[in-house]
C-alpha cells in the first residue's frame, strides 16, 4: 500500500466511523465429497472455519491465500451464491441470511462479483452491449438511449473507450484484458455498494494486470465503492489493498494494514508466502524467514494449529494440541500464532523443532 493509499484508508475510516460495510461473524462452510453423501468413507472439506472479519466502507480489503484456502468460498458466500453452514454475514449491519424475493433482489443490486476467468464468465453468444446492459434489463433501469448511455459510461470507466467501438463486438473479438474490462463494466453498471473481485488478473499477463489494478483503484476513488480483492499474490495485494487478511485451509491466520503485514509479518504462513515471492540476486537471501518445512510432519490430533504440519517454528506439543486465536500484536494487526517473533523456534523444553 502506497503512502497515498495509507492516507486514504485513515481518512475513510474516519468517515465511516468504524462501521463495516460487510461483516462476517464466525462463518463456516463445509463441503462434502460424493462418498460422504453416500455415507461411506468420504471426507468433509472445511472450506471456512469460524471466520470473522470486517470490511470497512471505501477500502479495498485483500484476502490472500494459496489454492484451496477458502478465499473464493468467502466471496461466494458474501454474494449469496452459496450458503454458510453456520455464522452470520451482514451488509450495513443487516443480516443477509434469510433474504428472499425483493429484499434478495435489492441485495444483489448492491453486491456484485467480478469472476476470475474472463473467457468463461462472458456468454460468447451475447454482444458486449447485451452483456453489460443485462443487469439494467433485470432491474428495469433505463430504456433506449438512456440505457445505452449508462452502458457507455460503465465501459468508459473501465478503459473501453470509445465505447462505440466495442458495444456490438462479441467476446471472441476481444483480448483477455478487454474481456475483463467488460466484466468489470457489467459489475459497475448498477453502481453497487460492494464488489467481490475474485482473482480478476490471474489469467492476464503482468502489464495488463497492472492496468486492471489501476482501473479498480480508480473505480474505488470515483465511486467510493468497497472491494474485496481475492488473490494468491501478496505482491498484488500490497499494490492494491488497504488491508490484508491471510487465510489458510479456511482459517484466518493474520490480518492488518497492508504495509504492516508485508513488512512486519507475524504469522509463519504469511512469512512463507513472502519467501515464495520471486527475488532478484541483489535482493539478499532467497529465504528471509525460512518458516516452511521441507516435508510435512505428522499431526498428533485434529485440535491443534492448522499450519502445524508445515511450520518449522511450531512447538511439537502445544501447537499440535491447541489452536491459537487471532491476537492483536500491534494496533489493527492480529495474528493467530503462539510464537509470533521472527526467527524464534519453539521446540519443547528449549529443543529446536524437527
Amino acid at each position: 500500500m502506497t503512502g497515498g493509499s495509507a492516507f486514504f484508508w485513515i481518512e475513510h475510516m474516519k468517515e465511516s466511523n468504524g462501521q463495516p460495510v460487510v461483516e462476517l461473524e464466525k462463518v463456516s462452510k463445509i463441503y462434502k465429497t460424493k462418498a460422504a453423501f453416500l455415507r461411506s468413507s468420504g471426507k468433509e472439506v472445511v472450506a471456512l472455519n469460524q471466520v470473522s472479519l470486517k470490511i470497512m466502507r471505501g477500502e479495498i480489503f485483500g484476502l490472500v491465500g494459496e489454492s484451496g484456502s477458502g478465499k473464493t468460498t468467502a466471496g461466494r458466500l458474501i454474494v449469496k451464491l452459496e450458503k454458510p453452514e453456520s455464522g452470520r454475514i451482514y451488509l450495513d449491519n443487516k443480516e443477509i441470511g434469510d433474504l428472499k424475493g425483493k429484499t434478495l433482489k435489492d441485495y444483489r443490486r448492491k453486491v456484485q462479483m467480478i469472476f476470475q476467468d474472463p473467457y468463461q464468465s462472458l456468454n460468447p453468444q451475447r454482444s458486449i452491449y447485451d452483456t453489460v446492459s443485462e443487469p439494467l434489463v433485470i432491474y428495469g433501469i433505463g430504456k433506449g438511449d438512456a440505457k445505452r448511455d449508462l452502458v457507455s459510461r460503465a465501459m468508459e470507466s473501465t478503459g473501453l473507450s470509445p465505447p462505440g467501438d466495442f458495444l456490438y463486438r462479441y467476446p471472441h473479438q476481444l483480448s483477455g484484458g478487454q474481456r475483463q474490462r467488460v466484466a468489470i463494466a457489467r459489475a459497475m453498471v448498477l453502481n453497487p455498494e460492494f464488489i467481490v473481485a475474485d482473482e480478476p488478473t490471474s489469467m492476464l499477463d503482468a502489464s495488463i494486470s497492472a492496468q486492471i489494478f489501476n482501473i479498480l483503484l480508480d473505480v474505488r476513488k470515483k465511486h467510493r465503492i468497497t472491494l474485496l480483492f481475492i488473490t494468491h499474490s501478496l505482491a498484488a495485494a500490497r499494490y492494491l489493498c488497504d488491508r490484508i487478511g491471510v487465510i489458510y485451509r479456511g482459517n484466518l491466520m493474520e490480518i492488518g494494514p497492508a504495509e504492516r503485514v508485508i513488512h512486519h509479518p507475524k504469522h509463519p504462513y504469511t512469512q512463507a508466502l513472502l519467501d515464495a515471492l520471486p527475488r532478484f540476486k541483489d535482493q539478499g537471501e532467497a529465504k528471509r524467514y525460512g518458516t516452511l518445512r521441507k516435508t510435512e510432519r505428522e499431526s498428533i490430533g485434529h485440535s491443534g494449529c492448522v499450519f502445524f504440519s508445515r511450520c518449522k517454528r511450531a512447538h511439537r506439543v502445544k501447537c499440535s494440541r491447541e489452536s491459537p486465536a487471532l491476537r492483536e500484536t500491534s494496533p489493527s494487526h492480529s495474528a493467530a500464532c503462539f510464537y509470533q517473533e521472527q526467527g524464534v523456534e519453539a521446540g519443547p523444553e528449549g529443543e529446536e523443532c524437527s
